[in-house]
Parts: C-alpha cells; structure tokens; sequence
C-alpha cells in the first residue's frame, strides 16, 4: 500500500489464541491491513504507541442483558455499552428477556432500531421462543440471530420456560435443519419446583441453593443431550455452574456431539462460602455452588474444554435488591469487570501459567470461542488482516480497586467493590475508531452484526468437537 493507514499500532505485544509477538497493527477503513514485526514501523495519519503493553483483539461478551426495550430503569443501552467498552469489549450477543421479547425477527429489526445511535459496541441478538407459539421459527434462517435462546426454568425476568417434550423435539428438529445453534438456561423447571415444595422459603444464598440445586441442571443437561443425539442439534450450554455439567458436556463434546459450553465471570469468582456476605446482591438463576465447582471450572479453563466466558450482564436497580431475600430478583452487572475478573482470576487458580499465557487464554475465551461459535470469525475474534479492526491495549499488572465511581453501568453497583482486581483496558478500538480511551469515549455508531452462514457440525459428522 502507498500512502498512510488511517491508524498505525506500534510498540505492542500482540495476542492470538497460542502465541504473542511483538508487533504493531496498521488499519484501513476500520479494517485490519497489516499485522506488522516490531523492526518494522508503517506510517499512519494516526499513530498510536502501545508502550509495550499487551493488545488483544476486542472482546466479545455473547451473553448480555442490556435491558433494551422495557427495563431502561435497570439499564439502558448507552450506559451498558459504556461500561463494556471501558471493559474492552467491542462486541456483545444480548438475550432476548427483555419487554416486548424478542421472539420474532420484526421484534429484532425494533430493536436494532431503538439501538441505532446508542451504541458504542456493534451488537447482535440471540431470538427467544415464546411456549406453544413456534410459528415465528419457521422463517428463521441462520441470518437473523447469532442462535435460538431456550429457557428450560425461568424466573421474574425470564418467564417464557420451554419444557414441554412436544416443543423441545420441534425445536431441537427445526434447529438441526436449519443448521442454526440454540442456547440453553438448561435447569429443568420440574426438578427445581420439586424441591420449592419440600424447601423453605430462603433467606440467604446457602438455603436458596436447596431449592435451585445441581440436580436440576445435571437433569437438564442430560435431558438435551438426548435431544442433540436424536437430531444433531448444535447446542451451547450457558452459564454452567456445577462439576458434573462440566464432566457431562466435556464428555459429549469428546464423544462427537456438537456442543459447547460457557460459564460466566461470577461463577469463577465466588463460591457459596465468599458470596455469603454479598447476600441478594449474588442471588442468580443458575445459583453459586461450592468450592469444588469452582474448580472444576478452573480445569475446564485450563484444559481448554471451555469455550467462551460470559458476563451474563444482568443489572438491576439497587432498591430492587435491596428487599427481602425471597423476592430480590436474580441478576447481576458485570460486563465492564469481565476481563479484570477472568485475567485476576487466571492470575490466582492457575498460578503455573505465563503472562503470556494468561493472555492466550483471554483471547481464546473472550475473543476467538465466541466468535467462532457463533459465526462471527469472518468479523471478529483475531488480530488478523480482513477482520475488523476491533483492538484493545491492557494493561494486564495494573491493580485497582473496584468502586462505583469507576462504574459506568446505569445500576450503578458491582458485586466486586472494594476489591483488588489486575488489569486495566486503556484503550478500546472497534473497526478502526477509538471508542474508549482511558475514561473517555468516542461515537455512539456502534452496528449490527451479521453472521457467516456457515454449516453447523452435526453428530454424525464430526469425531471430536469443532468448538475446542
């Protein structure tokens, strides 16, 4: 090329799934033009130093709540996208719970436009379906959702639960056909009002975890798995919470069938015993469990088993806590804190990891899983020229302590306040254009996104997972 680059990268440590360079980036109308070696320095009208600091592709956050339309009072799309950029998430995939929900594709298309123009992350949405009403997924096509969102149990927020065995067969039918995943809450609704029935009323998180136990994932997660085996439905299981989910998904995923699997931030983080405390602010549908989850889903990290890493960004207003344990509603905010958390927590379960390492591991569950699972790796998901040029520079040793002054969340509260977590995104790029730069932010032009129409593996075709 003749001429400058629009923006020139220089000075970095350059992330992938399974190495880090030193280098530097050149972009061109908001792509990525040159992946160049550290004794070389291209030009651009816009220059960029990276001190030698880590700079990893955007992040990708497929599993949000932004609250856009219906519950503005808890969040609203500005103010979420604000805090995920601080966080250096460029890309987020929202859930379809909102009011109206978004179960049909006009109801996408409406809300795309109460999105157009607040948004600083480019954005696209994952479609529910509404029990007894599965006209609207006859015309689905891979094209208008990154994937179908299934509520096997629900809760205040979450109310469409799909568990009839004749809606779940059409569904996991239609899906396979048209090669188009599902997503999956997978806690079965009649174990968890099962043991309502028998189990008090709770009033803190060690009781609440008796009437929303493991079994009624592990009930769930078996459940699906016979669906996946009967029709070769491509499945991602969500915020899994318990070791024997991870031994069950882990063991399809070897044995051949097309599924995958995530946790969130949070599940990392806390365990029964240090979210007590915390009390309604930690009350969540799936619930904390024990310490021993939590390791297994350390290993999962560590192994690679695990796909991608959610927020499950699920804000609400502080009064709407602030009541008495049985009524609060679960949820918590989280997308600004998700790398911090994940690379503080890499940091301390899994000690025998690099720097760099630690990195590849970001990248690869918060950057290339997502983005090859859910059809975005022609966009998203890697510094490599042709992708959009999505970037974030991190600082991966600073230490700072969370406060709601540094929150940009419309909530206005964390769980993690007055903790010390490592790392700090200092600038945050999305397709060539500074959308965040230490505390400041640029235009509110984030995009929709579209997905690679791709063939979805089946069971019978593949012999290992195509999402490791």
């Amino acid at each position: 090329m003749s001429g400058l680059y629009d923006l020139v990268i220089y000075n970095g440590r350059l992330v992938y799934k399974d190495a880090v360079r030193d280098g530097g980036i050149a972009v061109q109308d908001g792509k990525i033009a040159l992946v160049f070696e550290a004794s070389q320095r291209p030009q651009g009208k816009q220059e960029l130093d990276a001190g030698g600091k880590y700079v990893l592709p955007g992040l990708i956050d497929s599993h949000v709540h932004f609250r856009t339309p219906g519950y503005e009072h808890k969040e609203n799309w500005e103010s979420a996208s604000k805090a995920a950029v601080a966080g250096g998430i460029t890309t987020v995939l929202d859930m379809p719970n909102t009011d109206p929900y978004t179960d049909t594709t006009e109801r996408i298309r409406q809300k795309d436009k109460l999105i157009h123009g607040h948004s600083l992350v480019d954005y696209g949405f994952h479609i529910g379906v509404v029990p007894g009403k599965l006209h609207p997924l006859d015309g689905l096509q891979q094209e208008h959702a990154a994937s179908i969102k299934l509520f096997l149990t629900g809760h205040r927020t979450a109310r469409n639960v799909i568990d009839l065995d004749a809606d779940l067969e059409t569904i996991f039918r239609l899906a396979a056909q048209r090669q188009i995943p599902l997503t999956l809450h997978a806690e079965d609704d009649a174990v968890l009002h099962l043991y309502r029935r028998v189990h008090r009323t709770p009033n803190d998180l060690a009781s609440y975890e008796l009437i929303a136990p493991r079994s009624g994932a592990i009930a769930a997660v078996s459940r699906v798995l016979r669906l996946v085996r009967k029709y070769g439905t491509s499945i991602h299981v969500l915020h899994v919470s318990s070791e024997e989910e991870v031994d069950l998904l882990e063991t399809a995923a070897r044995a051949g069938y097309p599924v995958s699997f995530e946790t969130t931030a949070h599940q990392l983080w806390f365990d029964l015993e240090s979210a007590a405390s915390l009390g309604t602010k930690t009350k969540l549908s799936p619930a904390i469990r024990g310490k021993r989850d939590r390791a297994r889903l350390w290993e999962a990290v560590r192994s690679g088993a695990l796909t991608s890493v959610g927020s499950d960004h699920a804000p609400h207003a502080l009064k709407e806590k602030a009541v008495d344990f049985s009524e609060a509603p679960p949820g918590l905010p989280g997308v600004q804190e998700l790398l911090p958390v994940l690379l503080t927590g890499l940091g301390r379960h899994l000690p025998e990891l690099s720097r760099d390492e630690r990195l590849s591991k970001v990248v690869s569950l918060l950057a290339d899983g997502p983005a090859n699972r859910f059809r975005l790796n022609h966009l998203k998901g890697s510094l490599r020229p042709g992708l959009d040029a999505d970037i974030v520079i991190v600082d991966d040793e600073q230490v700072w302590e969370v406060g709601a002054k540094d929150l940009y969340s419309f909530c206005g509260w964390s769980p993690y306040e007055g903790l010390p977590l490592t790392g700090v995104p200092l600038v945050t790029i999305r397709r060539g254009q500074i959308v965040f730069d230490r505390g400041q932010f640029g235009k509110f032009d984030g995009r929709t996104l579209s997905y690679a129409p791709t063939p979805v593996a089946t069971f019978e075709q593949v012999s290992g997972s195509p999402f490791h």
